[in-house]
């Protein structure tokens, strides 16, 4: 099982940063990639970013790409997204999800993150 717990998020300003925090108090998630999402309301949720098992590959929505920075510390069974220059519509709950090879599908309680001008 993969129990997922989302902080960091907050109200912020524009230009300004924050770094959310994804982890699994099991230390299961290890062993797999770990995706961000994020829902705006009134839309659907997206994809943000993702990081395979080992860190060493990482992949970016393009709405995002080049300010949002995705990293783990499997030691702390922690995924971090590092978000800067943040912009009004990067206002959304934010979500973790795992995915694994048996058809789990994990997902944590969400963080808000609110960017005022």
């Amino acid at each position: 099982q993969v129990q997922l717990a989302e902080s960091g998020g907050g109200l912020v300003q524009a230009g300004g940063s924050l770094r959310l925090s994804c982890e699994d108090s099991t230390g299961t998630f290890t062993a797999y990639a770990v995706g961000w999402f994020r829902q705006a309301p009134g839309k659907e949720r997206e994809f943000v970013a993702a990081i395979t098992w080992s860190g060493d590959n990482t992949y970016y929505s393009d709405s995002v790409k080049g300010r949002f920075t995705i990293s783990r510390d499997n030691a702390k069974k922690t995924v971090y997204l590092q978000m800067n220059s943040l912009k009004r519509e990067d206002t959304a709950v934010y979500y973790c999800n795992v995915k694994t090879p048996g058809g789990g599908d994990y997902w944590g309680q969400g963080t808000q993150v609110t960017v005022s001008s």
